[in-house]
């Protein structure tokens, strides 16, 4: 199925700019141009992997290791993809 796209008032300005060959480049001033650096060393940051030590049950353990290879993966990153989708909202935890 297509879905068709909508575009805001700026953005169809931007097209029609493109389109016409009236777009001016312009280049960012220095102040700008520090704040989008700024955001993407930030954005970036947050991607990075941080080691850090957790401890489980030797049963918990095993069963996570047995799981894994079922998946054909590696049990550390069964628990990563298992961690993110946590904290992406995509599992809930039911205590």
């Amino acid at each position: 199925m297509k879905k068709d796209i909508v575009y805001d008032n700026e953005e169809l300005e931007l097209l029609d700019a493109i389109e016409s060959d009236e777009l001016i480049d312009k280049p960012l001033e220095k102040k700008e141009l520090e704040g989008y650096k700024n955001h993407a060393k930030y954005t970036k940051s947050l991607n990075e992997k941080k080691q850090t030590t957790i401890r489980f049950s030797v049963s918990d353990l095993a069963v996570i290791k047995s799981k894994s290879k079922e998946l054909g993966i590696g049990y550390q990153n069964l628990i990563q993809a298992l961690v993110h989708n946590y904290a992406k909202g995509k599992i809930e935890l039911n205590l």
